[in-house]
């Protein structure tokens, strides 16, 4: 019982939708109404600039981060007697309250359902849970965004070296965890879709990293 309501305490952290909040409360627009009509970080970034882009990239991501935090407060993950004993069922649990978190900023009921893609929640939730991974994912990340300023191809990038990290430089014995690094890579390029078609026709916008916000619809 207590796991279901952690659970759902993540997905209503999941679902603060902070895109939405700073476009309405700092800049009296809704950012779905905008761009590619995302409430994300990648479209912030694109519509009110690199500095609103970045905190709400920040707080998306500490979304992940606290949902799997859930996770310690079930007291038995906390007896440092049973650590080893229930690894295997504490990376599970928190996997899960990350994907919670994950479904909460797809699906937020605090913002009518229209959220985002769920990249930077994911991240907390690998951050998280190993964050050497997590930084390796992040360098490929501000590479691939350093070099195009493709926010959706560095997003793509980081999540296919996700899977390649767990499987063959980390080598993570937890089977599910190697299962979640699959599917995620395989997510996060199926919600990229129209990203990717537009990457590929030459129409993707990039992000305004150097230079100031430009209004526009």
């Amino acid at each position: 019982m207590t796991e279901l309501l952690l659970l759902f305490c993540a997905y209503l952290i999941g679902s603060v939708p902070t895109a939405v909040w700073v476009s309405k409360g700092v800049f009296g627009m809704d950012i779905r109404e905008y761009g590619s009509g995302n409430a994300g970080a990648t479209n912030t970034f694109r519509v009110l600039g690199p500095k609103a882009g970045s905190f709400v990239m920040l707080v998306d991501m500490l979304k992940g981060v606290i949902a799997v935090r859930l996770a310690y407060l079930v007291g038995y993950y906390q007896n440092p007697e049973h650590l080893t004993e229930v690894t295997t069922q504490l990376v599970n649990f928190q996997i899960g309250l990350g994907l919670a978190a994950v479904v909460g900023h797809i699906f937020p009921i605090w913002a009518n359902f229209r959220g985002g893609k769920g990249i930077a929640t994911l991240f907390g939730l690998v951050l998280a849970i190993q964050p050497l991974v997590a930084i390796c994912c992040v360098g490929v990340f501000l590479l691939s965004l350093s070099l195009t300023r493709y926010v959706s191809l560095s997003s793509i990038s980081a999540s296919i070296a996700f899977p390649i990290l767990i499987l063959y430089i980390f080598n993570e014995p937890e089977v599910f965890y190697r299962i979640f690094a699959i599917a995620v890579a395989l997510m996060v390029v199926l919600t990229h879709q129209k990203n990717i078609f537009r990457l590929i026709n030459g129409n993707e916008s990039k992000v305004p990293l150097f230079r100031n916000r430009r209004d526009k619809k």
